[in-house]
């Protein structure tokens, strides 16, 4: 019995021993000049994808197009503000699953660079914190400030349960973890990096750390002791003279953000970037021996309420097109485009010899759909919630709200004309007398006032209120509330008494709908229903609509708005099916009793 007892406990030593050895099957580390994979050298390709940008049904597609052209790693941020939306409710589920993004990038043989900071930027809604950090009182974004230490810390530490076990370290794919976020370019704090890099330590981030900042900025923003990463440079000499500076002479060489194309944001042309200006500057950096992430790979949608805006004194207020496709080597469906194909040829160049890249997969096939009657509709004036009363305007931060619209109504004096004025809007009002739209109202365009006629008799007073997306760079973070930030007044006088109606619209399957709408120019919703006998990608075309949103089968496609250059809202294959889809559309100033999809996105027609 003894020697059964020994042996079971060599054999319990032995399967023990197994395990570790598959955890620490890989190592990645520092040297001089180069990263180290397995004690080798090693030089990332990668490229950065979001996953809440791609329906996690197409997670595995892009990383077989990712692994195409040439990649070896992708990188992604991670979202604060999608997963815990609400204080102390943590979602980590469905498109939010980080943790099988993760695992499915290994499944397809890529690494990982993970980039967890709270604050992302990311042409992304607040720079992915979420909105109730405001309502924490004396709370101060990107600070030492105790509140915000206290909410980061409990944030991280929860991203560290989910990722820190899929350290390469640990026998997972993540190669390397970012702290903070181009932090120079805000502040210069290093005792604030350091609680950075202590609370990402104690998250199980035990792996290498790094940072990341713009060149003019890096010396700000890193964190001494840490590799240091530049965004935008792409000259080769300048990359390492940089780092060895900020790095005690050492490499290995990193440019965390290279940019082969731009962004989009609503009334500004559409940016884009001929591959043949890139192709050379990723020929040298590769060439020098250099790492590299794009950014973006592939951007996807932004889809939601989720886009940001940019502010800065002298600009006006800037908010993203919910297309995110960036003009990158993957387009916004995922398809190879023609600057896909120059860096795939670059890269081959780099290849180790023998080394085969796979073959391109075929693009994914679109379909146009014709007309879509919308017969059923709900006069938002008609389906609203609840009111809550107060004397003066609530924000949505005061009324616990995230996204979307709020209604502000209110009774005044008829038989007038004046000056209606609202001070703090934010971002765009629709303004509306007895139920009838008399103007809108766009912070864009700097528009806080107009002028109305009030009828005879008590008039009802509506101000539908959008939040086109909190400020994601800048100063400006921490003045990034929502609606009615200020006071409303008519001819210099301030109006008080105001019933306030949430309209966050996260789900729409609780509108009442009745028949065909005959009135038009109001805030509506419309639904309608199509059968498909096969699925294929395709676009929504909303060139003739106004300013709004679309569902499809239950899934927020993001936003829409005629000024451009954004006309198209990506339908995936992934969320139609076969048989009867419906679609809800909700226009604040426009509605059509059809609804069409053609089979190539307009991403580029600006409208006055």
């Amino acid at each position: 019995m003894r020697k059964i007892k020994y042996l079971f406990i060599l054999m319990l030593f032995v399967f023990a021993g197994n395990i570790q050895a598959q955890k620490l099957q890989h190592t990645f580390a520092l040297a001089d000049s180069v990263f180290l994979l397995d004690g080798k050298p090693f030089q990332m390709i990668s490229g950065e994808m979001h996953y809440p940008r791609i329906p996690r049904e197409a997670w595995r597609a892009r990383m077989k197009m990712a692994k195409a052209m040439g990649l070896n790693t992708i990188g992604t941020y991670v979202f604060w503000n999608l997963h815990e939306p609400q204080k102390g409710k943590f979602d980590f589920q469905g498109n939010n699953d980080i943790a099988e993004f993760v695992k499915i990038a290994k499944e397809e043989g890529l690494w990982v660079i993970l980039r967890p900071s709270p604050y992302v930027c990311a042409e992304w809604e607040f720079g992915g914190y979420p909105y109730w950090l405001q309502n924490e009182k004396g709370l101060v974004v990107r600070s030492k400030e105790a509140q915000y230490l206290k909410e980061y810390e409990t944030y991280i530490k929860e991203v560290g349960k989910k990722l820190a076990p899929l350290q390469i370290n640990h026998g997972g794919n993540i190669l390397m973890v970012q702290i903070e976020n181009e932090y120079g370019s805000y502040g210069s704090d290093k005792d604030y990096l350091a609680i950075n890099q202590k609370m990402f330590k104690d998250a199980g981030f035990d792996g290498l750390l790094y940072t990341c900042d713009p060149a003019p900025d890096l010396v700000k923003g890193h964190l001494p002791g840490l590799l240091p990463a530049v965004n935008g440079l792409d000259n080769p000499k300048k990359v390492k003279q940089l780092i060895r500076e900020n790095h005690n002479g050492k490499g290995p060489f990193y440019i965390a953000e290279w940019y082969p194309a731009w962004f989009d944001w609503w009334g500004t042309k559409h940016h884009t970037v001929p591959a043949e200006q890139y192709a050379g500057h990723l020929d040298s950096v590769l060439a020098a021996g250099i790492s590299i992430n794009m950014y973006m790979f592939h951007g996807g949608t932004t889809r939601a309420f989720m886009n940001g805006a940019n502010y800065k004194d002298d600009t006006p207020y800037e908010p993203q097109v919910s297309s995110y496709d960036y003009d990158a080597p993957l387009d916004e469906a995922g398809n190879a485009t023609p600057k896909f194909m120059a860096f795939r040829e670059v890269i081959e160049k780099h290849l180790a010899p023998g080394v085969k890249l796979p073959a391109v997969p075929a693009a994914k096939p679109a379909m146009a759909i014709p007309a879509i009657k919308l017969n059923h509709a709900a006069p938002l004036l008609q389906n609203l919630p609840v009111a809550i009363s107060n004397k003066t305007p609530l924000t949505f931060e005061d009324l616990q709200q995230d996204y979307g619209y709020v209604l502000y109504r209110t009774k005044i004096k008829g038989s007038r004309k004046g000056q209606l004025l609202i001070k703090g809007l934010r971002d765009y009002a629709v303004i509306m007398v007895n139920g009838k739209t008399v103007g809108t109202l766009d912070r864009r365009l700097k528009q806080d006032s107009m002028n109305v006629t009030l009828p005879a008799g008590t008039v009802t007073l509506d101000i539908l209120v959008e939040n086109l997306g909190r400020i994601n760079f800048g100063k400006y973070l921490l003045d990034n509330k929502k609606g009615i930030t200020g006071s409303v007044s008519f001819n210099q006088a301030e109006i008080k008494g105001w019933q306030m109606y949430k309209l966050p619209f996260a789900a729409v399957n609780q509108v009442k709908f009745g028949g065909v709408a005959k009135a038009s120019g109001v805030p509506m919703l419309q639904k309608g229903t199509f059968s498909l006998n096969t699925v294929k990608d395709t676009y929504f075309d909303m060139s003739n609509w106004g300013k709004g949103v679309v569902w499809i089968n239950g899934h927020n496609l993001g936003r829409y708005w005629r000024v451009g250059p954004q006309q198209t809202l990506y339908v995936p294959a992934e969320w139609l099916k076969k048989g009867i889809n419906e679609v809800v559309v909700f226009d604040l100033l426009k509605s059509q009793s059809t609804l069409t999809a053609v089979d190539k996105p307009i991403l580029d027609k600006l409208n006055n």
